[in-house]
């Protein structure tokens, strides 16, 4: 079983930052891509940044570029989300995903593990 784990989540002012980690364990799985996604209460889920594995071709939503900082460490089994500046239209839960198959890199249709969440609040 592939299990994502996310951890790094919190209350911050804006303008701060946080790091997000997405930790990956169990069984091996072929990777097309890792992403972030994040999902506020009564929106749908949405991309914020994702990195194609091979390629290693980074992509960022509009909102995020400049902000968001999206990388990984192959020894550790980890991706990672800078998150710099940080806005209050930024609160939300935070999830991480993997994609197996080819998929539309920036969609969350496709990707095939998801962790739990983290939730994160930016207050004004």
């Amino acid at each position: 079983q592939v299990r994502l784990v996310e951890s790094g989540g919190g209350l911050v002012q804006a303008g701060g930052s946080l790091k997000l980690s997405c930790a990956a364990s169990g069984r091996t799985f072929s990777r097309y891509a890792m992403g972030w996604f994040r999902q506020a209460p009564g929106k749908e889920r949405e991309f914020v940044a994702a990195i194609h594995w091979v390629v290693r071709s980074t992509y960022y939503a509009d909102s995020a570029k400049g902000r968001f900082t999206i990388s990984r460490d192959n020894a550790k089994n980890t991706l990672y989300l800078q998150m710099n500046s940080l806005k209050p239209e930024d609160t939300a839960v935070y999830y991480c995903a993997a994609a197996s198959r080819v998929v539309v890199i920036t969609r969350v249709q496709g990707y095939d593990y998801w962790g739990q969440g983290t939730q994160v609040t930016v207050s004004s």
